[in-house]
């Protein structure tokens, strides 16, 4: 068994920050958005990301993957943010139960902010979004993100600025309920983060417990936030801001290790 560090691709968004936190670095001029870790063939399913945000994104909306249609992708995601400004919130769900008919005007003439519920967002807070929840992220945040791997992605609205939105396509597929509160966690409650239909993810402290390794029995993504992971054999070695694919878990070394996301496709 063997391991080997992914590539770093950082992404520029109009959203985005030209100084990143530590150990990350911006590009002069540059605003960067997202540092994400292209999906390997070992686990083609799930993609892997940082978001650093200076500015609202914009109101959107995934298809799951049957509402998707032909050359569209299901995605479901979860957002734990690892750093938040004091007064920084999530947009996720509507406040009540709103009709398409609603929803589409609301997004036409700015109000749609206003439907939307907007949760403080913490360090160590984790919310898991199922396709269809129509949500923005708001400024002032650093998140790692763990998603299907799908780039579909339908805006409602967007600030006035010059991209396009997908109207007709995100009423299609947006449910217009509240945010389910089983949807919310904190990392204090447990290493399980997400155990849910695309992808499980898992916070450890050191070294995988006997239950995290019998869970994690074949490939995986390893994303150290505190510490270092390296391959036992001594191919590849990770530290914050990088992430290595395995076969498994016995490919690895724990000893430098202190905070580590763990994360594959659902069985």
């Amino acid at each position: 068994m063997t391991a080997r560090r992914l590539p770093t691709k950082l992404v520029e968004k109009v959203w985005g920050r030209d100084v990143l936190p530590a150990p990350f670095a911006a590009p002069e001029g540059v605003r960067i958005g997202e540092i994400w870790f292209e999906p390997p063939p070992e686990v083609p399913q799930v993609l892997v990301k940082y978001l650093f945000t200076s500015e609202k994104l914009s109101v959107q909306v995934h298809p799951s993957d049957d509402t998707a249609l032909p050359g569209e992708a299901g995605k479901e995601e979860c957002w734990l943010v690892l750093d938040a400004e004091p007064d920084a919130r999530l947009a996720i769900g509507f406040e009540r139960e709103v009709t398409p008919e609603e929803i589409a005007a609301a997004a036409q003439d700015g109000t749609i902010e206003d439907l939307l519920t907007w949760h403080p967002a913490r360090s160590g807070d984790l919310f898991y979004l199922p396709a269809g929840t129509v949500h923005a992220i708001g400024p002032g945040l650093a998140l790692v993100e763990v998603q299907q791997t799908s780039e579909t992605t339908f805006r409602l609205y967007d600030y006035g600025r010059p991209r396009e939105l997908h109207l007709e396509r995100a009423l299609a597929v947006a449910s217009g309920g509240p945010y389910g509160p089983e949807n919310k966690r904190s990392i204090a409650a447990g290493q399980v983060l997400v155990d849910g239909p695309h992808f499980r993810l898992d916070r450890i402290a050191g070294a995988p417990d006997a239950a995290t390794l019998a869970a994690y029995e074949g490939a995986l993504l390893v994303l150290p936030l505190e510490g270092e992971v390296a391959a036992r054999d001594g191919a590849a070695r990770a530290g914050a801001g990088e992430c290595l694919v395995a076969d498994g878990l016995d490919a690895l070394d724990f000893s430098a290790a202190k905070v580590t996301l763990l994360t594959r496709a659902a069985s």
